[in-house]
């Protein structure tokens, strides 16, 4: 090891150096290779840093604490005899950072259908080159266990994809609140990961994952299914009860897109119709008077008043969250698409 300044920069780069050598990473490899073996010690220092949701936490803070000395250290003598020990953490950082902004579901799970040999030579500029359509529920399961395990990476793949399925989850959730259980299945499979910490837990981890994305993708194509479009998907789902007949739901489909359209062309038309209570009242009046009218309401012989009540107030509070303006910034992506 190559010996480092004295004064403010030492203990957080030997902390640093620490780590990753207590884990069977090298930084003097990020340091001194190039090219392929370069990226392999960036992706092994990654996989050190990627053990669990904790140990990433740890080594981006310590990461962020060096950057800050070295930025206050820069006039001081000495500063160049750690300079390339800083650049080779930066490396090591960025790629970190590079990895959650761009997690994408598809290209992670094709990277494993598409595997030839150790990860290392996937970067993650190849990760967004255009390639034809992944069909997600079609995964073969064997096929990606088996190259799961081929993988040297497998802890920063099981980091990637769950900050993919993070992403996905806040974007299906934000559209749909009643979503969670969603949510509570995939904070269930996380804990459960950052417990266990052998092979079989990482790998059982990953496919869990996976299982998860193909019944969020299921869960993203579910307004078509049902003949809807994702804003009057959300109404009908906080409208709609267990048990009712073919013809209930579709009368509480009409119901759904119905009181959507009415909303949307007058009440929520109204410029901050949320920062005055005598609009924010219309807008609760003209929800439940849709709901409880015979016209255009909800079928009486499956709803009661006290149905109508409630549906209506949760609806209110949907539309109060998502309707800051027309049209909703929650849906506008959905729209363009």
């Amino acid at each position: 090891m190559k010996p480092l300044m004295s004064g403010p920069m030492m203990r957080p780069m030997m902390v640093i150096r620490s780590f990753l050598v207590g884990r069977g990473a090298s930084l003097d490899d990020v340091i001194g290779k190039s090219g392929f073996e370069r990226n392999a010690a960036i992706l092994a220092a990654k996989e050190t840093a990627n053990e669990n949701d904790e140990s990433r936490k740890r080594f981006e803070v310590m990461c962020r604490e060096l950057f800050k000395k070295f930025k206050a250290c820069i006039n001081i003598e000495g500063i160049n005899g750690v300079r390339a020990d800083y650049h080779a953490i930066t490396m090591v950082y960025r790629s970190l950072q590079e990895d959650r902004e761009q997690a994408d579901i598809t290209d992670i799970i094709r990277q494993f259908h598409h595997l030839v040999d150790a990860a290392i030579e996937v970067i993650p500029s190849q990760l967004s080159e255009a390639s034809e359509p992944f069909d997600i529920s079609k995964i073969d399961f064997e096929r990606l266990r088996l190259e799961f395990e081929r993988s040297r990476v497998k802890r920063t793949a099981i980091q990637n994809l769950s900050q993919a399925i993070d992403n996905k989850l806040r974007h299906l959730m934000e559209r749909n609140s009643l979503r969670t259980n969603f949510q509570h299945h995939y904070e269930d499979i996380v804990e459960a990961y950052n417990r266990e910490k052998d092979r079989p837990s990482i790998e059982k981890t990953f496919e869990e994952l996976v299982r998860l994305v193909q019944e969020l993708d299921e869960e993203e194509s579910r307004a078509v299914r049902e003949g809807l479009d994702e804003e009057s998907l959300a109404i009908f789902d906080l409208l709609k009860k267990q048990e009712l007949t073919p013809q209930e739901r579709g009368r509480i489909k009409k119901v759904a897109k119905g009181l959507l359209e009415t909303l949307k062309g007058e009440k929520l038309k109204i410029d901050h119709w949320q920062e005055k209570e005598s609009t924010r009242d219309a807008v609760r009046t003209a929800i439940h008077d849709f709901l409880w009218s015979e016209a255009t309401g909800l079928p009486v012989e499956s709803y009661t008043e006290e149905d109508v009540k409630v549906r209506a107030e949760e609806i209110f509070r949907h539309v109060y969250r998502v309707y800051s303006r027309i049209p909703s910034p929650f849906y506008e992506k959905t729209v363009a698409a």
